[in-house]
């Protein structure tokens, strides 16, 4: 017996310890740099199974449970963040933009990509739709280093706002198509209807049901936060009631059969508007933003090792020249096409147009998809949506700060000045040492 055989599980935590404190250092460093947190945590991931060799099997098709729950742990969470940095007021009319990227961008976008899976990659149209609703939505996750910062933080310019809002809706917006492609693979299958069922359930009821179950739970926290006679929560000073809305309102959502993603960012921006100015607000956004940070690397570093374990090992030219597409030409061109007679700068259009992230929000719609539908091909489909997500890690992470800084130059903001701060998202917190 060895005495100096070292225990797996003291070297997993102190490795994590280690992760942890680079993830909290590397903002400040990367900060000037064209690189982002999310390139980093997945070339780590990459080196530990690449390099080191572990013997770690952290594939979506080996995990697919695991792989749709973590993914949905994340996702939630940044859509609580999410909602409660949009410093605007939600009127219909002030979020023009965020129609138009959800109502034109994103429905061309998911006909585009199908287009792209049928003709291209020749699938058949039905998983091709599946494809396409785990494609279309702009990441609410990787997307943080364009959004808008802290509350009361300000500099919520044109693109970040329109960014940020995408990101809260458009993973709602995307599931009824998830749910259509599944319909259609049973259907297929079983020869089930499926129409009345989709429109009626996945639609309207669930549409409808998350977005006055979000409002409810929201109306209910503000309230608690800081209206109600005595002790409101916001006197406890701790941020952790974030977490508890974010559960609590996903959690009712899942139980009356609606749509989640819908119910935690309503209920962010309901808790927001309880008491927009106070205080207490930025306290529950630190909290959510460290445990997306937190969860965001873990899921990357699986995300790196699974690329490294062969998840890509389908891919070929025509799967690249598939990417390239959807990356280059299909977000850019639906996005311009959405902001047609928006008044924005061209500058402003293409930065909004480019930036549409795919991350962590289409690794889930895709483990959802092939666990709950009947798809044929799905370790090709899983290599399609690895590919695509990790090009967009990289050409988006390595673009983000210098397009950001000349934009902000353009529009007369200094990002080099003592008082500005980038969104913090994955680039890391607001320097408070001012």
């Amino acid at each position: 017996m060895n005495d100096w055989a070292p225990d797996l599980y003291i070297v997993a935590m102190t490795g994590a310890g280690l992760l942890i404190a680079l993830v909290a250092w590397l903002p400040l460093a990367l900060r000037r740099m064209p690189l982002s947190l999310p390139v980093v945590c997945l070339a780590i991931g990459a080196a530990l199974v690449g390099l080191l060799r572990l013997p770690i099997d952290t594939s979506p098709i080996a995990h697919p449970y695991i792989t749709e729950r973590l993914t949905e742990f994340v996702v939630i969470i940044a859509l609580m963040g999410a909602g409660l940095k949009i410093d605007r007021v939600f009127r219909f009319r002030d979020w023009a933009i965020t129609w138009r990227l959800l109502l034109i961008t994103m429905p061309l976008g998911i006909l585009a990509i199908v287009g792209v899976g049928t003709g291209l990659l020749g699938l058949h149209w039905i998983p091709a739709l599946l494809l396409a609703a785990a494609l279309a939505p702009t990441d609410p996750v990787l997307a943080a280093d364009v959004q808008v910062g802290p509350p009361h933080e300000g500099g919520e310019d044109t693109v970040r706002f329109a960014l940020t809002s995408e990101a809260g809706l458009n993973d709602g917006f995307a599931f009824p198509f998830v749910h259509l492609a599944i319909a259609l693979s049973i259907a297929t299958a079983t020869g089930e209807p499926w129409l009345v069922n989709w429109l009626t359930y996945n639609v309207l009821w669930e549409i409808v049901a998350g977005l006055g179950c979000g409002w409810l739970v929201g109306h209910i926290f503000g309230w608690l936060t800081f209206k109600v006679p005595g002790e409101p929560l916001a006197k406890t000073g701790d941020g952790l009631i974030a977490i508890a809305a974010t559960f609590v309102s996903y959690g009712v959502s899942e139980l009356i059969h609606c749509y989640g993603f819908f119910a935690v960012f309503v209920t962010a921006l309901t808790l927001r508007n309880a008491h927009r100015n106070h205080d207490f607000q930025r306290d529950m956004h630190d909290i959510t933003e460290q445990i997306e940070r937190i969860s965001m690397m873990v899921l990357l570093l699986c995300f790196g090792g699974a690329i490294m374990g062969g998840l890509l090992s389908r891919i070929g030219w025509i799967e690249i020249g598939a990417a390239v597409v959807i990356l280059f030409v299909v977000r850019p061109l639906t996005g311009l096409i959405g902001l047609i007679g928006y008044k924005a700068t061209r500058g402003e259009k293409l930065t909004i147009a480019f930036f549409g992230i795919r991350g962590v929000g289409s690794i889930y719609y895709m483990a959802y998809g092939l666990n709950h539908g009947q798809f044929a091909g799905g370790e090709q489909l899983w290599a399609i949506v690895s590919l695509v997500v990790l090009l967009s890690i990289i050409l988006h992470g390595l673009t983000v700060t210098p397009v950001m800084r000349t934009l902000d130059r353009f529009h007369g903001r200094d990002p080099d000045a003592e008082t500005a701060t980038p969104p913090p998202g994955l680039q890391g917190p607001a320097d408070t040492t001012a």
